[in-house]
């Protein structure tokens, strides 16, 4: 017979929190007693009788000056103020999980909300929250809900809270958040079904539809102990619900190949062992287990702590980890990381194992608040250390700007960037750099200051050296590279082409005549250029940007003949005529014997750089490529005079 016993069986942290409080409390040999049973389990609860803690069920019951210990399902409102009236100290074991109920609770009606609680209308947990409210409303599910609807349609336009009883199934619990979505347009929904609940029924029915038969272990008031029960019996089929081991026969289940074992979250270490060891003699692995729960259960907390646990729930607010301890472990989402971009959904999941710091530890409320990014932050000092003396690249996002530079934060740590080492030019500002992340090196570190200094500049100029030795291992003529402009001057471009910078003379830029580089690019432009000719030991490279697939004087005499007239662009005047652009890259000459039809003194008197005039081709030199141009033949209508061959041409 093979037995397998659930990972979440027993002891949930509220309960186990619940009866520690009241060990605690028997030792010191006050008087106390239970308001009501603590858990949902008569052999604890005779348990801590024998302790000396007694079992009342009215406030009025209490003793004068003994001690009242609020049990884990909680009490409502009316309860504790007459507490308050007697002579008695009040011990609170209400589960924290329970008590932000009461909160959310008393919070809706404030805001002037109608609460819905979806539970069993008579379990004490759904009592003590409806105790908290004035007017609730109770569903058992959702038949309950839509009844309460259709009774008076308006409801559906209320201000509606809901919340859960946290030992309700999620099948029942999901049935009414759909049916509420539905119908109602204004409504608050809290998710308040315990982790731990919802974890222990999932392993309940994974053991259960690979089981034979399955024990449930329980006592027969605890609510979820029956739903246990009845989670496992839709899948499995036979299911064993005892309470103690004298109730179980053996002998029943004999027969059975492989038997799970479960128990609800009243039911303490000591009588799954008893039941576990009436059913198999082999029990060694079984006491080492319990013993480690045992350990782990009254296991004290402090501050400073490094802990690990399992997250169990994920809100907008908080990350919920099982410690396995009595205390409930809570991260704010603004201790679970130090990068503002991060999303909560993408650093953590339910059922991750998580280590954390213990920032404060609250013995009463049995609340314990976690630290992910606290802890992160001391691992990351011995990081940023090991960076320094390694030399290697850290990286962080930048999170704020001063006088002197920009801070980095690298997993907490905050790193200050000098402005010259920012790796920005010197009029840039070092805003643009917010909440980008960046790499860097980091050059200082004093840990008992708390300072470190780092460099991007640094990082940049060892990957651009980098770049560089790949561009001169590889760099050939004619290589075509897709580069960045990086500056102009009056001659010419500087295009990086990844870690070098190369130069584009003018006159390579364009086939047309310009003035500027910057009638063709602009800083920051991605251009393509190809390399003219380099100088290794100089470091030099020339570059060119012209297509010199397509020859200009080819275009010219493909489309342009002698006797043609068109309309070109003036782009230079000289004393003895003016150039102008037939086509990019092929100019002619207009002699100053060609510009009017009456003489002029110069070029100037007529003609302006760029302007566009009609003019007529007079001769084409094909061998030395040059073109005579003449405004006058269009004028006049007539033969153009010769022009002397011998004229000083730029």
């Amino acid at each position: 017979m093979k037995l397998e016993l659930a990972k979440s069986a027993g002891f949930c942290y509220g309960v186990r929190r619940a009866v520690h409080m009241a060990e605690v409390e028997a030792e010191t040999g006050r008087p106390c007693v239970m308001l009501g049973p603590i858990i949902h389990n008569r052999d604890v609860i005779e348990y801590l009788e024998r302790k000396g803690i007694g079992l009342v069920h009215s406030p009025e019951e209490v003793p004068e000056g003994s001690g009242v210990l609020i049990r884990s399902h909680g009490e409502a409102r009316a309860i504790h103020e007459a507490l308050a009236k007697r002579t008695c100290t009040v011990i609170d074991a209400t589960c924290p999980n329970v008590s932000r109920i009461h909160q959310l609770a008393v919070q809706a009606e404030e805001e002037g909300r109608q609460v819905l609680i979806v539970g069993t209308p008579t379990h004490p947990e759904v009592t003590a929250i409806a105790g908290w409210c004035r007017h609730p409303v109770i569903l058992s599910g959702e038949t309950d809900l839509t009844n309460w609807l259709e009774e008076a349609p308006e409801r559906c336009q209320m201000p509606l809270t809901m919340v859960s009883q946290t030992t309700s199934t999620r099948f029942i619990w999901d049935s009414c958040v759909e049916k509420a979505k539905k119908v109602c347009t204004n409504l608050k929904i809290f998710d308040t079904i315990c982790n731990a609940t919802c974890k222990r029924q999932s392993e309940a029915q994974a053991l259960a539809a690979r089981s034979d038969a399955v024990v449930v272990i329980g006592g027969r008031e605890s609510s979820n102990t029956k739903r246990l029960a009845e989670l496992c019996g839709a899948l499995c089929p036979m299911v064993v619900w005892i309470e103690r081991a004298a109730e179980l026969e053996p002998s029943n289940l004999c027969r059975k190949a492989s038997i799970g074992i479960t128990a609800g979250a009243s039911t303490p270490e000591w009588i799954i062992k008893e039941v576990y060891d009436k059913m198999s003699d082999e029990n060694i692995e079984i006491e080492e287990s319990f013993a480690e729960m045992l350990e782990k259960s009254i296991k004290t907390l402090n501050t400073g702590e490094k802990v690990t646990g399992v997250v169990t729930g994920i809100t907008p607010t908080e990350i919920y980890v099982d410690l396995g301890t009595k205390h409930a472990g809570y991260i704010p989402v603004s201790e679970l990381t130090d990068d503002p971009t991060a999303k909560v959904e993408d650093l953590v999941k339910v059922g991750d194992e998580i280590e954390t710091y213990v920032m404060r530890v609250n013995d009463q409320e049995g609340v314990v608040t976690l630290s992910k990014k606290r802890l992160d932050t001391v691992k990351s000092w011995d990081d940023i250390e090991q960076a320094k003396e390694e030399h290697t690249t850290v990286e962080g996002v930048v999170t704020e700007e001063n006088k002197g530079g920009v801070v980095v934060s690298i997993k907490g740590v905050r790193v200050f960037v000098p402005a010259s080492q920012t790796g920005l030019p010197r009029e840039t500002p070092m805003s643009q750099l917010l909440k980008q992340k960046v790499r860097l090196r980091i050059t200082e570190v004093n840990r008992a200051r708390r300072r470190v200094v780092g460099s991007i500049r640094a990082v940049e100029a060892e990957e651009r050296a980098a770049k560089a030795a790949e561009v001169w291992a590889n760099i050939e003529e004619n290589k075509r590279y897709t580069g960045t402009v990086k500056s102009l001057t009056s001659y010419g471009a500087f295009v990086d082409i990844g870690g070098v910078d190369g130069m584009v003379h003018i006159s390579e830029l364009s086939w047309s005549r310009i003035k500027h580089p910057s009638e063709v690019v602009s800083v920051g432009d991605t251009v393509e250029v190809y390399v003219i000719s380099f100088d290794r030991e100089k470091k030099k490279i020339s570059l060119g940007m012209k297509d010199h697939s397509q020859d200009p004087w080819a275009v010219f005499t493909g489309k342009y003949q002698p006797g043609d007239v068109a309309n070109v662009r003036v782009v230079k005047l000289m004393t003895f005529g003016a150039f102008a652009e037939i086509v990019p890259g092929v100019d002619g000459l207009i002699h100053i014997s060609q510009i009017a039809d009456h003489r002029i003194d110069k070029p100037g008197d007529v003609l302006s750089e760029g302007q566009m005039v009609d003019v007529k081709i007079t001769d084409i030199d094909y061998d030395n490529k040059k073109v005579s141009l003449s405004i006058r033949a269009l004028l006049e209508g007539t033969p153009d005079e010769d022009v002397s061959d011998d004229v000083n041409e730029e």
